[in-house]
């Protein structure tokens, strides 16, 4: 009996997703639990598995952006036929599947027939990533040899050809005569690496993907639009609205048209949090307990403040505001093409240790991409900081389905005064973006002000 394949839902706000690329070919047997499909979504890219076993049979092509619950293939037993017109989508039985564009086999995975590289006529499989790999780099899949199922070509046998390969892709060989493949030669001058400083790992010093790798975690930070990976966006590049960078264009026009923001800026002294920070570094030097970081401290503060000020922990819906029983925090984290707020649970209860070790997990599982959708849903307030590139005062749009978030400038030298005689004390702005239709201008600063008192004696933090 045919089994339908449907679009799973991944996370509460999901709507959409994109099939990046189908992992197995059409007709290939597959069995429950192995992965189908790559699928991206506003946040997240996932492999999805079978459901059940079954030959394989899509019904829509890579790169197709379907809704959730949408029919987009079928498992099917020995001799069976797809239900329907063959290549004609089949909404689901939930009713969900939309009108989508036919499928062919070039689509699903598998290039036209061509002779093989062993003479003999057939039809090479291969992955939409290879081909796109192989027509930005010139290469000819045929002489290839694919290592996917059934031979299938993947985007990493094109990459390990073209590392084998001697020959020139435009990119000079530097100078002293270093030894790399023409890819690697393209990805350093794409990444900015001078190759003559890198030293190869492989025979005779040859220099490897894996050694331009090594190297990217060391390079100097990127503006959060900037991929880590490919050509950075040039004058005359059109950027599609699509993925993430499109959900957050909607989420935050939307958040702008539906909502009285207004904007407070709030200077607060960080000389004790310096100091502690300072002084934890020593005595836990030898422990396994992380060291929080100035965000961390800001994070703790700005969930225990939002306990007495529980009008900040809320949402607005049409029969009221809401005030929320937990306070589930978000953090802004950004990645290449945009950004992501992972989730700190029932942020009040953490110590201060925990909250810093679970904000460096979350933001290190966001920008490597592992990080779960569940991992990014339920935030009942949002913190975002762009100290470290040196901004002092922003303002910050408000994630919906909240009424705030806090913005956080950096850490800088200001002045007291103290009778006649200045004082040289270590500040930072903080910024506070509230939705006028849930809270006034006074709360907001009664907020404030007592993120400040927590940050001004911050052992209260610790615990």
């Amino acid at each position: 009996m045919a089994v339908e394949v449907l679009l799973p839902k991944i996370g509460l706000t999901m709507q959409e997703g994109t099939i990046d690329e189908w992992l197995v070919p059409v007709g290939a047997a597959v069995a429950e639990g192995d992965a189908l499909l790559r699928l991206a979504t506003d946040k997240v890219d996932v492999d999805v598995e079978a459901e059940a076993g079954g030959l394989f049979h899509p019904v829509v092509p890579a790169g197709v952006t379907v809704p959730t619950g949408a029919l987009i293939g079928w498992l099917l037993a020995e001799g069976e036929q797809p239900p329907g017109p063959a290549g004609t989508p089949m909404p689901a039985g939930s009713g969900a599947g939309a009108s989508l564009p036919a499928l062919d086999d070039t689509d699903a995975g598998a290039a036209p027939a061509v002779p093989c590289a062993n003479g003999t006529a057939g039809r090479l499989l291969s992955s939409p990533n290879a081909r796109r790999v192989a027509t930005a780099t010139d290469v000819e899949l045929t002489a290839v040899r694919g290592t996917g199922p059934g031979g299938r070509i993947v985007s990493e046998d094109v990459e390990e050809f073209l590392e084998a390969l001697p020959g020139d892709l435009g990119t000079p060989v530097p100078p002293g005569g270093t030894s790399s493949s023409p890819l690697v030669r393209k990805l350093a001058k794409e990444r900015g690496i001078d190759l003559s400083e890198v030293n190869g790992t492989g025979p005779g010093g040859r220099i490897r993907r894996s050694d331009l790798d090594a190297l990217t975690p060391a390079l100097p930070h990127r503006d959060a639009a900037t991929p880590h990976r490919g050509a950075a966006p040039r004058p005359g590049d059109v950027l599609p609205l699509t993925g993430m960078r499109g959900t957050i264009a909607r989420r935050m026009h939307a958040s702008l048209q539906e909502m009285a923001q207004l904007t407070h800026g709030y200077e607060v002294r960080m000389d004790a949090v310096v100091s502690l920070r300072d002084r934890l570094k020593e005595e836990w030097a030898d422990s396994d307990l992380p060291v929080p970081s100035i965000n961390d401290f800001l994070l703790k503060a700005a969930a225990l403040a939002l306990r007495e000020h529980p009008l900040l922990n809320a949402t607005v819906r049409e029969d009221g505001i809401h005030l929320l029983d937990g306070v589930h925090l978000g953090f802004a984290v950004a990645v290449p093409g945009g950004l992501m707020v992972p989730v700190i649970e029932d942020a009040v209860q953490l110590p201060l240790p925990e909250m810093a070790r679970r904000s460096r997990g979350l933001a290190q599982a966001a920008r490597d991409g592992r990080i779960s959708p569940a991992q990014l849903e339920g935030a009942t307030f949002t913190v975002t900081s762009l100290g470290g590139y040196g901004v002092d005062f922003f303002t910050p749009v408000i994630n919906p389905g909240n009424v705030a978030i806090l913005g956080v400038g950096r850490l800088r030298d200001g002045v007291e005064w103290e009778d006649d005689r200045p004082l040289r004390t270590r500040v930072l702005t903080l910024s506070l973006t509230f939705d006028h239709r849930a809270v006034d201008g006074a709360p907001a600063a009664e907020y404030l002000r007592t993120v400040g008192d927590l940050l001004r004696r911050p052992l209260r933090l610790l615990v």
